[in-house]
């Protein structure tokens, strides 16, 4: 980590790095600090360990305990074992497709308020200029205000609103950020000692505010809103009413859906779940720390590849046009998801800009890598080893994606997507541990770019960095000087 911790290159690059240090084995070690880690580049090898053989590989590495942070050391991605798999369970109906269904009015809305805040900036001739890294965090802290916490918002006008300061604040790792929470990461115990924990005590204190009174109205007044709070207020009651998760895999609407199945998840339905408020309060803000940096940086570089590539801007305004004619003007939620251009150039940057970057997975039990080629032995992976998947090399192998650098949404196309390599496209994981929320997030960025680019079309202005060049320092995809891109009234 030495080379992102001391601002000498991106983290995006270095996991790159790792995957093409050994370009023709399977497997090869890096250090993490004074900890040896395997990372694993070999596709058959990847799906064994992320789906085949899951139960030797059910966890992730516990950077956040709850001894080193109370809150965050409750959510879903820093539980593990059983706990993980109850909390799992829990979380499963909020992000099965009727419920997304649900939630598309409300980001709906959402995404066109925020559309006409741009439209009354200027005349129809004027460029309107903008650092999108911002703008796009500001509307991405609105939608899971919105969806989590039953919050009304607009970040734009009122831009110094406490709920998206204090968002800000938990998600922002850079500078010390980063080195406080390696700290926290390598040694929880004397981080306790000294009593640093991830988040800090103001942020800690207003979420665990914002949720507990929600609670209490809603309780009080039988206040019902199908967000976050409401299921799990639902859960700890065991009235929650469960769904197959996949139930409806026909409708994602994205080709990675294809090529990450995941055969060996199961909703397990359970009655009751003993939740407290700091269980609640965490979960509550996983959209905030596994939403908003995340959506935000894949709207941003799929604005600027459109911004670059007005061919491929101008065909997707071309679907969006011919889908509002379809709609009466408005879009509903099955119409988006048969957008088949939008799902490619999606897909496509999801693809070249992958924000997660890496996957991890902890050995739980000890599991043995048989040999494939004669120069290889048997591998022990024993019990409490990490595991890493660089997949941002996997998805820039032009081995599996020819001329990777090129941003290409044909890949994607009915015609190419059954070529792409199965789990050779992994943006958002494998196995029963890929993201929770991958539907959430992929109908967030949809509604957005949809609405935006109804109204405008994204250009280049006289900031915008061309190529792009990532900045060191951070653990996010981000330009050292920002995302600078104007939006052109049509």
């Amino acid at each position: 980590m030495g080379p992102t911790v001391f601002r000498r290159k991106p983290y995006f690059e270095l996991f790159q790095d790792f995957y093409e240090a050994f370009p023709n084995k399977r497997y090869n070690g890096i250090h993490q600090f004074l900890k040896p880690v395997l990372v694993v580049r070999d596709l058959e090898l990847i799906k064994q360990i992320t789906v085949k053989d899951f139960d030797h590989f059910t966890d992730h590495k516990q950077l956040i305990t709850k001894d080193a942070d109370p809150l965050m050391g409750r959510s879903l991605s820093a539980l593990n074992g059983q706990s993980w798999r109850d909390m799992r369970a829990t979380l499963s109906p909020f992000f099965t497709s009727g419920k997304i269904k649900n939630m598309f009015i409300l980001l709906s809305e959402c995404a066109e308020q925020f559309t006409e805040h741009f439209q009354k900036q200027g005349s129809r001739s004027t460029v309107i200029k903008a650092e999108m890294k911002d703008v796009f965090t500001r509307f991405a802290n609105d939608a899971i205000a919105s969806v989590a916490f039953g919050l009304q918002i607009d970040s734009l006008k009122e831009r110094n609103n406490r709920f998206y300061l204090m968002g800000k604040d938990a998600t922002t790792f850079a500078g010390f950020g980063i080195l406080q929470f390696l700290l926290v990461s390598l040694n929880p115990v004397l981080m306790k000692l000294f009593n640093m924990t991830v988040l800090s005590k103001r942020v800690s204190t207003f979420f665990r505010h914002i949720v507990k009174e929600s609670i209490q109205q809603r309780e009080d007044e039988g206040l019902i809103r199908p967000d976050m709070i409401h299921l799990l207020m639902q859960a700890r009651k065991g009235q929650l009413k469960y769904e197959d998760e996949h139930e409806n895999n026909e409708d994602e609407g994205t080709a990675m859906f294809d090529k990450c199945p995941n055969p060996n998840e199961k909703v397990e339905k359970r009655n009751s779940l003993e939740l407290s408020l700091d269980d609640i309060t965490a979960q509550a803000l996983i959209f905030l720390f596994g939403g908003i940096e995340t959506s935000a940086t894949l709207t941003c570089f799929i604005a600027y590849e459109l911004a670059l590539h007005f061919d491929v801007q101008k065909r997707l305004q071309n679907e969006i046009d011919e889908t509002l004619k379809e709609c009466n003007g408005k879009i509903t939620y099955d119409t988006l998801l048969r957008m088949k251009y939008l799902d490619m150039v999606v897909s496509e940057t999801l693809r070249k800009w992958p924000p997660g970057v890496r996957l991890d997975r902890l050995c739980v039990k000890d599991y043995i890598i048989k040999p494939k080629y004669p120069d290889e032995k048997p591998l022990l992976i024993q019990k409490n080893q990490i595991v890493l998947i660089p997949f941002v090399g996997i998805h820039r192998d032009p081995k599996y994606f020819p001329n990777p650098d090129k941003f290409d949404p044909e890949r994607f196309s009915e015609c190419n997507k059954d070529k792409i390599k199965p789990i050779s496209y992994m943006p958002f994981g494998l196995g029963p541990r890929s993201c929770i929320a991958s539907r959430f997030a992929l109908m967030e960025n949809k509604l957005l770019i949809f609405h935006l680019l109804s109204r405008f079309s994204f250009v280049p202005v006289e900031e915008t960095l061309i190529p792009v060049k990532l900045g060191v320092g951070t653990f996010s995809l981000m330009p050292d000087k920002g995302f600078w891109l104007g939006l052109q009234p049509r």
